[in-house]
Order: C-alpha cells, then sequence, then structure tokens
C-alpha cells in the first residue's frame, strides 16, 4: 500500500530529517539512504521496516547535518575527486548500454563515506547520533503506518462493495439454475435422440457415458457453490488481522476460473450475461489486490 511519513530531530549540535514512502508493489523492495558514515544505521532501519512492512516498494532517507559544520567537518578533497571520477565511469559505462543513470545531488554526495572528514565525532558521539535517530525513526514508522491503515480501510470498503456485488450475481444465478434445468432436459433428450438415430446403436454403456458428459458439460451448481465459499474466505480476510495481499491474489485466480468455467457452461443467455458481469467485477477486484499488503 502506499503511504508517507516524514520527521525532523536532533542530538547535541546534530540535526537530521527522516523520510519514508512505499508504492504498491508485487513483494518487498526497500531502498534505505543513510549517511555512510554513520556505522550499523542502514541495517537497524531495514530492520525496523521488515518488521511491520510485508509489501511494497519502500524507500527511505536519512539526511543528516552539523550546526557548526565549519570546525565540525572538513572536504576530503582527494576522496571526492575519486567519488566525481566513478560516478563519471559509471554513467559513461550506463550510457554505452543505453541505460540513464541519474545524477546524485551534493547531499548525497557529501554522505559518502570519507568525502567529509568529521574530525571530532568519536565512535561513541556516532553511536549515540545512530541510537537518536532510530529512536526518532521509531515514531516516524508509527506515522507512517497509520498512513497506510487508512488507505487500507478505505481499500477494505471498496473491496467489501465489490463483494456484495459477486455475491448478488451469485444468488442471481442460482436463480435462473431452476428454469435452466428444463431446457438441460430437453437439450438432453435431443442428445439422445441425435445417438438413438445413428447408423449403428450405441450400447448401453457408450449411452451413459454420453449421457453422463452432456450432464457434467453443463452443470453450473458446482461453480457457484465454490463461488460461495470463496466469497466467505474474501470477507474472512478482509475482517483477518494481518497482511492478506498475497492470498487475495491467490482467492482472486479462483474466483476467475469459476466465472470462466460458468461462461463456458452457460449455454443460455441470462447464465452468460451473469458470467460477463462476474468476470468484470472480479477484474476491477484483482486491480485493487494488487494494493493490498
Amino acid at each position: 500500500m502506499t503511504g508517507f511519513a516524514s520527521a525532523a530531530g536532533a542530538f547535541d549540535d546534530w540535526r537530521f530529517t527522516l523520510e519514508i514512502r512505499s508504492v504498491n508493489g508485487r513483494g518487498l523492495d526497500m531502498r534505505i539512504r543513510t549517511p555512510d558514515w554513520i556505522d550499523g544505521l542502514e541495517a537497524e532501519l531495514r530492520k525496523m521496516v521488515q518488521s511491520s512492512v510485508s509489501r511494497g516498494n519502500v524507500t527511505v532517507s536519512a539526511r543528516v547535518a552539523r550546526e557548526a559544520i565549519a570546525s565540525a567537518a572538513s572536504l576530503n578533497d582527494a576522496a571526492l575527486s575519486g567519488v566525481l571520477d566513478a560516478l563519471k565511469t559509471i554513467q559513461a559505462r550506463g550510457k554505452a548500454i543505453g541505460l540513464d543513470i541519474a545524477t546524485p545531488d551534493a547531499a548525497q554526495i557529501a554522505g559518502l563515506r570519507g568525502v567529509m572528514e568529521v574530525g571530532d565525532t568519536n565512535v561513541e558521539e556516532t553511536k549515540a547520533l545512530r541510537e537518536a535517530i532510530a529512536r526518532q525513526f521509531i515514531e516516524l514508522m508509527a506515522d507512517f503506518n497509520a498512513d497506510r491503515r487508512r488507505e487500507g480501510d478505505a481499500l477494505a470498503s471498496v473491496l467489501a462493495g465489490q463483494l456484495d456485488t459477486i455475491e448478488a450475481l451469485q444468488s442471481e444465478a442460482v436463480g435462473h439454475l431452476g428454469d435452466r434445468a428444463e431446457a438441460q432436459r430437453q437439450a438432453m433428450e435431443r442428445s439422445l435422440a441425435r445417438l438413438l438415430d445413428a447408423a449403428e446403436a450405441p450400447d448401453e454403456a457408450r449411452l451413459l457415458q454420453e449421457l453422463a458428459l452432456i450432464a457434467v458439460k453443463t452443470d453450473v451448481a458446482e461453480e457457484l457453490d465454490r463461488l460461495e465459499v470463496h466469497i466467505a474466505a474474501a470477507r474472512d480476510l478482509l475482517n483477518g488481522p494481518g497482511p492478506v495481499g498475497r492470498k487475495f491474489d491467490f482467492l482472486m485466480q479462483e474466483f476467475n476460473r469459476e466465472a470462466n468455467t460458468l461462461c463456458s457452461k452457460a449455454q443460455s443467455a441470462e447464465l452468460t450475461g451473469i458470467g460477463l458481469n462476474l468476470k468484470t467485477v472480479i477484474d476491477q477486484m484483482r486491480e485493487q489486490v494488487q494494493n493490498l499488503e
């Protein structure tokens, strides 16, 4: 599901800003940008995201700056030159194979290890800064998840309405089965007459086999029963806890299979129309399900 949250914090004379955003995705794909010189920060933030997000393309960025930048840090010219030369080479090679590689901004380059030398920042201070950022990130994740829950609630309402439509169409199809029984009987009588009029009368076993095949090809009661079961399962998923997106993906395949079979077996304008309406709603629902975690 999509979501966004941002926050700002401070530790001593350090200032930092945090941002997290996500868009829909079939799996979990994370991109985390943190200053290289804060050891362990990227791994810690990644672990926090994984603890509450199971699906989507998630981007996290952490920017850190010091108020007294002139005295706190200096530019390493040799390291900067090396980084810029490497960047130029990467972009040139990418262009040679038709790949357009975006140029990072100055803040991203300054955040690379060795470009800025922070002379008076020791290991303990860096660790304390990392812990402060991690504490702020916990609050950020709470806001992020709240934003995603709001979208999830709205999406659940849409899916519930689509399930209502599918249930109504399923009930309508069941209502047509009574009238359809007479049409099936007449179709079987015509098929039987064709068999009996054949040059060589079929034996009893062949006759029973053909009649059974006709019955199977035209009976849709089983598909409608399974559709009812799928509707109940989908409602349970909507009302249940935890991530349900992958389960819903599989369930929508089952919905689509029953609708396709109904259309192929319909042999009546009414049931064909219901089957086509079912396929339309199911396709719409499958698109929405892609947004579920």
